[in-house]
């Protein structure tokens, strides 16, 4: 089963959270609305909320499942989002324009990690932010992958950082596990925060 099939079937089964991540509300929710992209988004859970506040989200996502969730859902609340369908790992940014970019419980590993957290930068803007939040290690069995190696601990995702970027977050913190039969489960989770560094003079 392909990664777009394992995804489409997970979206379509189980009820994915709505509300947005705390993390990102704490860290991005005074920023002023601008362009936003959203890496891996699922049914849009943090776009639709920043477009609810007047952003201009674009939702990239290798389930079509999880993208047509997060256009019934923006209808439903009055926004407008886009959609692109691509496998994140084969997609490269048209221009450095995105005032906001968010990374958001992506686990593929640390060499592909750090190749979609690059292009993620490249897809910045001079001043513009990204976060990044996933699972931390010691969730291992809980949450996240099986695969130890492909969960985070600060320095893993410091490592994966790009160095144009200014990093002003980056920590383990606990949060309310988004599965949680009993909705008091907590989760482990590795939070980054990072302005991107404005080009030198002359440069592209």
């Amino acid at each position: 089963m392909s990664a777009e099939q394992m995804w489409d079937r997970r979206f379509a089964e189980t009820g994915w959270p709505t509300d947005p991540d705390p993390f990102l509300v704490e860290l991005a929710g005074a920023l002023p609305p601008g362009r936003g992209l959203d890496l891996g988004s699922g049914p849009g859970r943090n776009s639709l909320w920043l477009a609810a506040k007047g952003w201009d989200m674009t939702l990239l996502d290798a389930s079509r499942v999880g993208l047509d969730q997060a256009a019934a859902a923006a209808a439903a609340m009055g926004v407008t989002i886009a959609t692109v369908h691509a496998d994140l790992t084969g997609w490269r940014p048209e221009a450095a324009d995105a005032d906001l970019v968010i990374v958001a419980n992506i686990h593929p590993g640390p060499e592909a990690l750090a190749a979609i957290l690059s292009q993620a930068s490249r897809a910045l803007r001079a001043g513009g932010h990204l976060y990044v939040t996933g699972h931390h290690v010691a969730s291992l069995g809980r949450h996240g992958p099986p695969d130890p190696d492909r969960l985070l601990t600060d320095e893993r995702l410091r490592g994966a950082l790009p160095p144009e970027l200014r990093i002003e977050v980056l920590e383990t913190r606990e949060r309310h596990a988004d599965h949680s039969a009993g909705g008091d489960e907590r989760d482990t989770a590795v939070v980054a925060w990072a302005t991107r560094h404005p080009a030198p003079d002359g440069a592209p």
